[in-house]
């Protein structure tokens, strides 16, 4: 059975991860650097690292394996999460791949880059309502991808 592994700190579809993962009966490890209300289920585990930078994303990185599933905005996080064979997608329903990590690096890299040099200002675009049910028709496929993978 995969495990879903979440970037909690500042995931906005946590709740819906919840949901989720109880229906198909997986369990989820909340990572955080600190500990963050939520809502709970039977199958949660909360996993507080402490307050270094990287400490969420390192012990992701150090206990997913092949076939789980990872939910971050954190590229660079992801790309370590498919070196290990797991899945990866963010809150927005965007699927990693090897296909695109190397080119989401790259892009990654450019804009903070441009917000370094003034050229741009800002974040990314707000959440909207269908980013979340991209989501989580993203998530539902990757669980079922996952679970016809062990059936063959």
């Amino acid at each position: 059975m995969p495990v879903i592994y979440v970037d909690a700190d500042a995931c906005p579809v946590k709740e819906q991860i919840i949901r989720v993962a109880e229906r198909h009966g997986l369990t989820v490890y909340m990572v955080s650097n600190t500990w963050l209300r939520m809502a709970e289920g039977t199958r949660v585990e909360r996993i507080v690292v402490g307050n270094n930078a990287d400490a969420a994303d390192d012990w992701i990185a150090k206990n997913i394996i092949l076939g789980d599933i990872v939910v971050t905005s954190d590229i660079r996080l992801a790309a370590r999460c498919l070196e290990r064979g797991a899945r990866a997608l963010d809150p927005s329903g965007k699927l990693f791949t090897e296909d695109n990590i190397g080119t989401q690096i790259a892009m990654r890299d450019l804009l903070a880059h441009l917000r370094d040099t003034g050229d741009i200002r800002g974040g990314g675009r707000t959440r909207n309502r269908r980013d979340r049910e991209r989501f989580l028709e993203t998530l539902e496929k990757t669980i079922r991808s996952n679970f016809s993978g062990m059936s063959s």
